[in-house]
Formats: structure tokens, C-alpha cells, sequence
């Protein structure tokens, strides 16, 4: 029979579930904050955007070979036959949603590929409860859909709507670039659903996602010429090592531990992030609107990750 003061401390002590989650939070945020700052690396390496992606596989690949060589974890790389599909099929997710995104930028504003494409966190507590059977919660729904809506705003999109009267929607090619952001959504979604099926070491996954991209991607640099030897080259380094090799390692090392409830709120820290980093570096002027959208996707990851009356109640 438990004392009251037992009852207190079981009840206080958390669970080793509990604890593998909230390790899970850190190195994902960290990871989203590193990749908010992919932008800056772009934009000073003036490469193609194929050709930026191909030598983000491939720095990427090095540094992440580099690593497991110095930790002697080449036996992670292995595959069974249960983990190779799941693995195989995240790295072609992975750079179809990177191609996708890219070419929509050219049909779209960049504003609003990015809005369009971070409805990936929809689909990923769809597939998520429909698939993982994971239970979403009304409070953590409510607050992505609350975070999409601050990103419209942060992004300064619904000032250049047609409901505005300052941009023509039926312009063309603007439905297939909506077409592609979405699919590419599915396609990113689909990447954390068969990272967390796989149950592979984060350093595994994005290794072999690295050599896919590597060995595929490689004909569009051959093709349209290499960037001029210099400082884009290290650049393209620091978008391979840090947003690649560093940033999915610590993505992939949350995404074993978390719900996809709370990945798909943890993932609008990357816009948000992006947005600021726009401000600081780029001195881009923000507007009133895009303020309060910054705050509204801070309060809606703020709300989210508070605890609900039935977590509570159930820990």
C-alpha cells in the first residue's frame, strides 16, 4: 500500500518515456534553429538551387563519414531488411520535397512556397494518428493550425493575395506551383514517418539520405558548370556540414523520441527563425503584420507544449 508521500514521489517522478521525450525536444529545436539560418548560406553561395542542394548532400556526406569513421560507427550503417526500406524510401522523400520546393519558388513568391509547404505538419498529425496511431490532442491541433496562420502573417503572404488586390492568383503557373508545395508537404511529412519507422542511429538515416542525394543529383552540377572556386565553395561546405550533416543529425535524433503531435509544432521554429535571421542579416524591414505573426507562432508553440489537463491527469 502506497504512503501519501510514496504516491507524491511516484507521481512527481517521471517516466523514462517522459524523459527520452523532453531529450528528444533539444536536439530537434537546436536542429530547426540551425537550419533557420540555411538562407544566409544560399544567398552567399549564389549557386542554382539544384546544384546547392547537390553539394549539401555531398559536404554533408563527408562530415557525417568523418564523424562515424572518428566513432567507429560504421556498423550503423548496416541494413536489415526491415530498416533498408524504410531508410531508402526517406532518402527519396527527402530529395523529391528539396526538388519540389525549389521549383515552386519558381511559380511562387518564395513568401508563400513556404507557407505551403509548412502545411507539411497537417499531414504529418494525419498520417501520424491515421498511421502510427497516435492520438492528436484538440490543444496541439488548435496550435498548429494557430502557427500557420502567424507564418502567413510573418511571411507578409496575405498582403500579396489577391483578396488584397495586390497580386493576381490565376497568374500562370501559380496552381502548379501550389500543386508541387503540397505534394512536396506530403512528401517531407513522409520523411519523418519512415525516420521514426526505420529505428535506425540519427547519424545512420541522414548518412545514407546524404549518399542518395549525392549519387542522383550530381548530373545537374556536371551539366550547368560548378560554382567559381572561392568563397562559395565555403559556403556550400558550411550548408553541407552544419545545415546537413549537424542539423538532421540532431533532427533525427528528436524525431526517435517525440510524438509527431509535438514535431509538427517544434517544426515552425524553422520559419521562424528564418524570418528573424532575414531581419538581422538581410536588414529586411518588418512589417506590423509579420510582428504579430512572429508573436502568434511563438505563443501557439508556447500553448502547445503546455501541459493539458488530461496529460496531466494521465502522468
Amino acid at each position: 500500500m502506497h504512503t501519501p508521500s510514496s504516491a507524491v514521489m511516484a507521481a512527481s517522478t517521471p517516466s523514462p518515456r517522459h524523459h527520452a521525450v523532453n531529450n528528444g525536444a533539444l536536439p530537434f529545436l537546436l536542429g530547426c534553429m540551425l537550419l533557420g539560418t540555411v538562407g544566409v548560406f544560399v544567398q552567399e553561395a549564389h549557386a542554382a538551387p539544384i546544384t546547392a542542394t547537390w553539394f549539401r548532400c555531398a559536404f554533408g556526406l563527408l562530415g557525417l563519414t568523418a564523424w562515424m569513421a572518428w566513432q567507429r560507427q560504421w556498423p550503423q550503417l548496416r541494413l536489415s531488411r526491415s530498416t533498408a526500406p524504410w531508410v531508402l524510401a526517406s532518402g527519396v522523400l527527402m530529395i523529391a520535397s528539396w526538388a519540389l520546393f525549389f521549383q515552386a519558388m519558381t511559380y511562387t513568391s518564395a513568401g508563400m512556397a513556404i507557407v505551403l509547404f509548412h502545411v507539411q505538419p497537417l499531414w504529418l498529425l494525419l498520417f501520424g494518428a491515421l498511421w502510427l496511431g497516435e492520438r492528436v490532442g484538440r490543444q496541439r491541433l488548435a496550435a498548429v493550425l494557430a502557427a500557420l496562420f502567424g507564418l502567413a502573417l510573418a511571411t507578409g503572404v496575405l498582403q500579396h493575395l489577391a483578396v488584397f488586390g495586390t497580386e493576381d492568383a490565376s497568374q500562370n503557373g501559380y496552381w502548379l506551383g501550389v500543386s508541387l508545395c503540397m505534394v512536396g508537404a506530403v512528401c517531407m511529412a513522409g520523411v519523418t514517418l519512415c525516420a521514426k519507422k526505420a529505428q535506425t542511429s540519427a547519424s545512420a538515416l541522414a548518412w545514407w539520405q546524404c549518399l542518395l542525394g549525392t549519387l542522383t543529383l550530381w548530373i545537374w552540377p556536371a551539366q550547368y558548370g560548378w560554382p567559381a572556386w572561392g568563397g562559395a565553395w565555403l559556403w556550400l561546405a558550411g550548408l553541407g556540414l552544419v545545415h546537413t550533416a549537424l542539423a538532421y543529425t540532431l533532427i533525427y535524433a528528436g524525431t526517435l523520441r517525440l510524438p509527431t503531435s509535438r514535431i509538427a509544432i517544434f517544426q515552425f521554429v524553422y520559419p521562424a527563425v528564418a524570418i528573424v535571421i532575414d531581419w538581422l542579416y538581410f536588414r529586411q524591414t518588418l512589417s506590423t503584420a509579420q510582428l504579430i505573426g512572429i508573436a502568434v507562432l511563438t505563443i501557439a508553440i508556447s500553448v502547445a507544449e503546455r501541459p493539458s489537463r488530461q496529460r496531466v491527469a494521465r502522468q
